[in-house]
């Protein structure tokens, strides 16, 4: 399924290739058609792969912060994370819109794992309470997101464009330099997180029975919280925000193997890359020529599942 809504998301578009036509041009088998190369491994080709990729890392981000927080309705854009690396990120185009690439993505996580660390501060009381931790982030994420706006007022006409744009969640234009800044990234995070998934489950069990089972509690959840800050920092600042996919991957991801992180964090990253893509294909292609971007789609479809959520949990 996913190799085959990929190559739908390379395939369509303004302008339709033929599946031959795109696998010849896409392995360098033909390139008699200097404009199918352009289109295909220029445009679609690694915008696709970036969509997919920032699925992955939203996807994981949001289960992990949900196993942390023992609360299905934590997710990085509600807790304030993506609101810090989305103002580090800002202030860091309007300031430096030179910068060499690899440089805005230190600068989201320099943002995302303050605004986390605050938290975590704030919640601390004896012992670090997930309630307070989602209320903390939000009334943050609410501060940062003022501050956001704030920086825009001040930068020049072209970067705050460029920064608006960004701000909206979007991966239309991103090249090949952005795929392997993704994958240098989560080739680190992603087998980190695996290897952290039974010390999940074990604090998704509450802080006493993980502390019975061995595990060190405060030592464990920092280190899970600096890998999903780090997730959801780099995804951020490739694509921007793009909310609801922490939210909504992992719940789906649970109906199919269950809440045990081994299973659950693989398949919520295949889930979170298929959202993420689905939502650039639509966007690309139900008004075609206008782009809606992937962000603006995911919120639409990822809001009403929220209040969903909401009132689910309020029966419970």
């Amino acid at each position: 399924m996913t190799i085959s809504l990929m190559a739908i998301s390379i395939l369509k578009g303004e302008y339709t290739i033929s599946p031959l036509e795109a696998f010849k041009t896409a392995l360098s088998l033909d390139r008699s058609n200097p404009d199918y190369t352009f289109i295909i491994n220029t445009l679609r080709l690694p915008r696709t792969v970036v969509a997919y990729l920032v699925g992955v890392g939203l996807a994981i981000s949001g289960t992990i912060l949900q196993g942390l927080t023992r609360n299905s309705l934590a997710d990085p854009s509600i807790v304030g994370i993506d609101a810090g690396a989305s103002l580090a990120a800002v202030t860091f185009i309007v300031i430096f819109p030179s910068a060499p690439l690899f440089a805005l993505p230190l600068s989201a996580f320099v943002g995302a794992l303050s605004v986390a660390l605050v938290i975590y501060l704030f919640a601390w009381s004896q012992g670090s309470s997930p309630l307070r931790f989602i209320l903390i982030g939000i009334g943050l994420g609410a501060i940062a997101g003022a501050l956001t706006s704030l920086m825009l007022t001040f930068g020049a006409i072209h970067d705050v464009t460029q920064a608006l744009i960004w701000l909206t969640g979007s991966v239309s234009g991103r090249s090949w330099e952005y795929v392997w800044l993704l994958v240098l990234w989560l080739i680190v995070l992603v087998p980190l997180s695996l290897g952290l998934a039974v010390e999940l489950d074990a604090l998704n069990l509450g802080d006493d029975i993980a502390r019975g089972l061995g595990s060190r509690v405060e030592r464990q959840r920092g280190l899970l919280l600096l890998v999903s800050v780090a997730l959801a920092a780099v995804s951020v600042a490739v694509a921007g925000t793009v909310s609801f996919v922490g939210l909504i991957a992992p719940h789906l991801g649970r109906q199919l193997v269950g809440p045990l992180h081994q299973g659950l964090i693989p398949t919520t990253a295949a889930i979170g890359g298929l959202i993420v893509v689905s939502a650039d294909l639509l966007g690309r292609t139900l008004f075609a020529p206008i782009e809606l971007p992937c962000g603006s789609i995911a919120a639409i479809v990822g809001a009403p599942y929220f209040l969903y959520l909401l009132i689910q949990n309020r029966k419970r």
